[in-house]
């Protein structure tokens, strides 16, 4: 049999060798990998060791995603590919008006909650493709909350951060730093209130979050509070399975989840980067990142303008990805001079990205977020529930498809992503961290399929970054010249290492005749396990 389309080397420096097995999970906490591993240990799928995983990273890794989250998925079963929009709309009783003379919607507070979709992702996807009861699949992240977990590396220094930024939020304080301080690296932590939550979600598949006690619990909070949120927005929201969207790039399909998320970007870069010659330059060179760049801000100048709730776009989804109109697109760029294409700045926001596959052929990949670190502030008392503050990715302009309302859904910036060929699956995977998102898929593919490298070095080279303006980021792994030769041709460059510039944290597994290849970023703290 002809093997995968990749090099084995290991191109770069890392601290992560790929894992070869005929079950896979790959996420940015170990302890929510081995939460999803113990699902197909006992006779689960990809899905169930996906929702798994994402329940436990609720518990290990609360700087970036919780029980008040949003999710979506890519998960391919039955020989087809499908797609999970779990991402809630804002309260009905939101309007412009609410926001009159602010400039932006605050990242603190309740303007910027919507309806958590986490949870019914997960009962959605465990109904449509689970294998093991429901209940099972809450276990390992119970056993952490009640009985405690030592709290890993990145995961502490994001922790830290939250302190002095929900410093006005006493139930914040007091869930996830009781005593006055965050957990230290190593220091094992414990949330009865977070145990008893799952519990109860457990137990009703859901029902308590949206209609029983915790709905009840979130809207006296919001009442008490001045939240606009009601009982029956929670009780309105529903999943939805949607028709992925997709892009051919050198004979490979990249798929993404349709607006409101922000993947048409990615496939509009990779669409526009089909008609500029990047394949005639080294991977890594000053060409080859130049025209990556100005590529990627021509895809955000029109995801920015055109991205929001479906119902509101006022452009066809079709007519962006157009080739004729990618092809004008790509005439725009100067291959010579970095240009200020007026794309805005791209959204920021922490997340955290899983991939699955197991013995079957069942891929998934998983995406879930607070959006801004651990969301609003807004911890409901009693619950550990962390309300999401993916609202502030509405615009306040006026007659924009994306302005701010009630009951619709707001551009977002969290993407899972997953690659196949004549029909095939080959990959799921994604690069979690708000504008990183879009820019990250672009460049594991490019990396893959125009130069051969394996998942994991796909995920190990380093990676470039568009901001605003000229303003753009680099990691230090890049050569001194390219850097020089950037700067000549008028980009502002900033050389910088996560945590403090972004890059975006990866997971990848790819599909081999007889088992899987899966990588995981060294940028975070997790592992790529199977067996």
């Amino acid at each position: 049999m002809p093997g995968p389309d990749f090099d084995w080397t290991l191109n770069y420096a890392s601290s992560r060798e790929g894992v070869l097995a005929q079950n896979v999970v790959a996420t940015s906490q170990p302890l929510a990998a081995q939460a999803g591993l113990r699902m197909l240990l006992d006779g689960g799928n990809a899905i169930d060791a996906a929702i798994a995983t994402a329940i436990t990273l609720n518990v290990v890794e609360p700087t970036s995603n919780g029980i008040g989250s949003d999710n979506f998925a890519l998960i391919w079963a039955g020989g087809g590919l499908h797609g999970m929009n779990a991402s809630g709309r804002s309260a009905q009783k939101l309007s412009p008006e609410h926001f009159a003379g602010q400039e932006s919607i605050s990242m603190r507070g309740w303007d910027g909650v919507t309806t958590p979709g986490a949870v019914a992702g997960w009962v959605s996807a465990h109904a449509q493709f689970g294998k093991l009861p429901f209940e099972k699949l809450f276990e390992p992240a119970i056993e952490y909350a009640r009985n405690g977990f030592l709290v890993s590396r990145q995961t502490a220094y994001y922790w830290g951060l939250g302190v002095n930024n929900y410093r006005d939020f006493e139930s914040w304080q007091s869930t996830f730093a009781p005593g006055g301080r965050t957990p230290r690296v190593g220091e094992q932590f414990k949330s009865e209130a977070h145990a008893r939550s799952l519990e109860l979600i457990a137990e009703s598949k859901g029902e308590s979050f949206y209609r029983g006690e915790l709905a009840e619990k979130i809207a006296a909070h919001a009442r008490k509070t001045n939240g606009l949120l009601t009982a029956e927005d929670l009780a309105a929201h529903k999943t939805e399975w949607v028709r992925p969207i997709e892009m051919e790039y050198h004979g490979y399909t990249l798929h993404e989840i349709p607006p409101n998320g922000q993947g048409l970007a990615a496939l509009m870069m990779l669409g526009i980067i089909k008609h500029l010659p990047v394949t005639d330059h080294a991977v890594d060179s000053s060409m080859w990142v130049h025209l990556q760049l100005e590529a990627m801000k021509l895809a955000f100048a029109d995801a920015h303008r055109y991205i929001a709730d479906p119902d509101f776009m006022d452009v066809k989804v079709e007519d962006l990805l157009d080739d004729s109109y990618l092809e004008a697109r790509a005439r725009l760029v100067d291959p010579y001079r970095a240009q200020d294409f007026k794309h805005g700045m791209p959204k920021e926001g922490g997340t955290v990205l899983l991939a699955t596959a197991d013995a079957e052929g069942n891929m998934v990949s998983w995406i879930q977020s607070n959006y801004g670190g651990f969301g609003s502030g807004i911890v409901i008392p009693g619950t550990g529930i962390a309300l999401q503050n993916r609202g502030c990715c509405f615009t306040l302009e006026e007659g924009h498809p994306n302005q701010v309302a009630g009951n619709k859904r707001p551009y977002h910036t969290i993407i899972p992503a997953f690659i196949t060929k004549d029909g095939k699956p080959v990959m799921a995977f994604g690069v979690m961290g708000g504008l990183m998102q879009p820019q990250g898929h672009a460049q594991v593919m490019i990396r893959m399929i125009d130069h051969h490298q394996n998942p994991q070095s796909a995920l190990d080279g380093p990676r470039w970054r568009v901001a605003s303006g000229l303003d753009v980021a680099l990691e230090p792994a890049f050569n001194a010249g390219v850097v020089e030769e950037l700067r000549e041709r008028g980009h502002n460059v900033t050389v910088a290492s996560p945590p403090k510039m972004s890059y975006g944290r990866g997971q990848a597994i790819y599909r081999l005749d007889d088992g899987y290849f899966a990588g995981s970023d060294g940028r975070a703290d997790g592992q790529a396990v199977g067996f």
